[in-house]
């Protein structure tokens, strides 16, 4: 029996407070293992250990961010119907390119990534450039599913006090991303095995660590968007539900 294709109530309930929801083995089998293959293939090949913090900041083996294999992940394994669940009913824009993000093991010294939400103030972009999007899917290639092992940290519920930090406190082409008090914050790590799923609000602000296990941690990253976003981005960023119409009803009454 196939597993279901849509969010239920209380999945949408748990988005709306904590910005995050898991689905667990959601994609398996010939999806994850050729996705694994290719990067680690890439890895063995075609790594450059001297871009290290390029690939941190952007994305691992870039030539394979459009190959079929990987984009399978998202659009052949119920995750695109999953996405669109979330927006109806509008729609998403095609996703037609991945992230590849690896934390390499042993505790190699790889650049920390402190908490932060994408697309906003980032290092390579120009301060007042916005490159965010309406929500990330993230899946699990490769990894233990341990919190030491270069796992995703995020703040549940962040997003609620991100709006208000873009509301009050934040214009564009400021440095800062985030507030001082999600500065401080460790987040709940993302334990996950191959296979498993994270959908997380833009605005939930997130981090990575090192490795520390014997294992790479490899995520593929699929950044989804509202259709219309290029127009709602800048407004996104105080309204954490403009664009998730069938989500704003019960969100808007809760947020403060």
């Amino acid at each position: 029996m196939s597993r279901p294709v849509t969010w239920n109530d209380e999945e949408r309930r748990r988005f709306i407070d904590d910005g995050v929801l898991i689905r667990r083995g959601l994609v398996h089998g010939d999806l994850v293992s050729r996705a694994r293959d290719l990067v680690g293939g890439w890895l063995k090949e075609a790594y450059d250990p001297a871009r290290l913090a390029a690939y941190t900041e952007r994305s691992f083996a870039p030539e394979l961010e459009e190959h079929p294999d990987v984009l399978a992940l998202y659009q052949r394994s119920g995750l695109a119907e999953l996405a669109g669940d979330l927006v109806r009913p509008a729609t998403t824009a095609p996703v037609t390119r991945a992230q590849i993000q690896v934390r390499l093991p042993d505790g190699v010294q790889q650049p920390v990534k402190a908490m932060h939400v994408d697309g906003v103030s980032c290092p390579h972009l120009e301060p007042r450039d916005l490159r965010t999007f309406t929500f990330i899917v993230g899946v699990v290639l490769d990894g233990s599913a341990t919190a030491d092992a270069g796992a995703l940290h995020y703040v549940p519920g962040g997003h609620h006090r991100m709006a208000r930090y873009f509301a009050t406190d934040w214009v564009l082409g400021q440095p800062a991303q985030t507030p001082n008090d999600i500065d401080a914050q460790d987040g709940i790590a993302l334990t996950a095995e191959p296979g498993d799923v994270v959908v997380m609000h833009h605005l939930v602000p997130h981090r990575v660590d090192l490795n520390t296990s014997s294992t790479p941690r490899v995520m593929a990253y699929f950044r989804v968007s509202h259709a219309q976003h290029p127009d709602l981005a800048l407004h996104a960023l105080s309204d954490p539900w403009l664009e998730y119409p069938a989500l704003a009803a019960l969100a808007r009454p809760k947020t403060v």
